[in-house]
């Protein structure tokens, strides 16, 4: 390949880290507004208010309204919430979970472990408290804790999915990328729709260019159709791996989901300067990606270097011009 060309795609090392405690749900704050004595707030919030006036003393309606605040992000809401649910009941393992995803949120993973260790002390079955314990471990690159507590979970449930992979996770993350992969097949094998674990094993399988991967691309495809990042990782391997009709209607596909995605637009600008030599349509690609952000210095280079080609030096050198002023001390577009 010739040097002067440069291909900044993104490779998608997808779900690097499955580690959410919190959906974080967007939204305005919830406030209360007066409206006719009543307040005005999402009916759900409403009926949850409801509820507990009608039954102040029911722990589990406390908890429930906590989670809630959570998915919002109203946090100090959440903890009086759970508290309150503690000073009523404070035996069940659910209320410190709730607790353990607050303090997670605010950063602090000490309370946060203290909250799930907790938990399953309250009942030491507790799949899902070793489950995030577990997570929390993951996060904190504490591999042995992780496969210690994914193993206690799996001890009461055989057929968590999740367990397996997560454990191909930390797995891949040490390294060990075929044992990885023997942990995500075993996802898949308890749970034949687990999205993510499609998409790691075509990312694993695709770094040594084994057509597997395409199987495991389409397959995650075909699971969900509209996934912007399934798409791009099977153009990535068909592009690497000399497929250029179906890395191009990968791309295509992105952009009819995402109009402004602009690594699928550069890609098809690369495809088509790099394999295909098409200049002029590899312009209009390139030209899609700056619309798509105009501090795409690549982009700039990449467009300069197709007018070369096509000996429109004039706008050759202002897209140069452009990208060194992007990217100081840019070394290509200073050639």
């Amino acid at each position: 390949m010739n040097k002067n060309f440069l291909n900044t795609s993104i490779r998608l090392t997808v779900l690097s880290l499955i580690l959410v405690f919190i959906v974080a749900c967007g939204g305005n704050k919830s406030k209360e507004v007066k409206n006719n004595g009543k307040d005005s707030v999402a009916a759900e919030l409403a009926k949850l208010n409801d509820e507990i006036e009608k039954s102040p003393n029911n722990a589990d309606l406390y908890n429930k309204r906590a989670n809630y605040y959570v998915s919002k992000k109203e946090f100090d809401l959440a903890l009086a919430d759970v508290r309150q649910a503690m000073n009523i009941d404070s035996s069940k393992a659910t209320f410190f979970l709730t607790l353990s995803d607050i303090y997670f949120a605010q950063g602090k993973a000490t309370a946060c472990q203290g909250a799930l260790e907790k938990s399953i002390k309250l009942d030491p079955e507790f799949v899902e408290g070793y489950m995030k314990l577990a997570e929390l471990n993951l996060y904190l690159k504490k591999y042995e804790k992780t496969y210690e507590l994914l193993d206690k979970a799996l001890e009461f449930d055989k057929l968590n999915a999740k367990a397996y992979f997560m454990r191909g996770m930390a797995q891949k993350e040490q390294g060990d990328t075929g044992k990885a992969v023997a942990s995500f097949k075993m996802t898949i094998d308890q749970d034949p729709e687990y999205y993510h674990a499609f998409i790691e094993l075509g990312l694993l399988y695709s770094i040594k260019h084994n057509k597997i991967a395409l199987e495991y691309f389409n397959s995650a495809v075909r699971l969900n159709p509209t996934s912007v990042e399934a798409y791009y990782a099977l153009g990535m391997f068909c592009q690497e791996n000399d497929r250029l009709n179906d890395a191009i209607k990968a791309y295509t596909t992105i952009i009819k989901l995402e109009p402004k995605n602009k690594f699928a637009h550069y890609n098809l600008g690369y495809i088509h300067l790099v394999y295909l030599k098409v200049y002029d349509v590899a312009i209009k690609h390139f030209t899609n990606a700056i619309k798509a952000d105009p501090n795409y210095a690549e982009a700039f280079y990449n467009r300069g270097y197709s007018f070369e080609l096509l000996g429109d030096l004039s706008n050759a050198r202002e897209d140069y011009k452009e990208a060194l002023r992007l990217k100081v001390n840019y070394t290509r577009a200073i050639d």
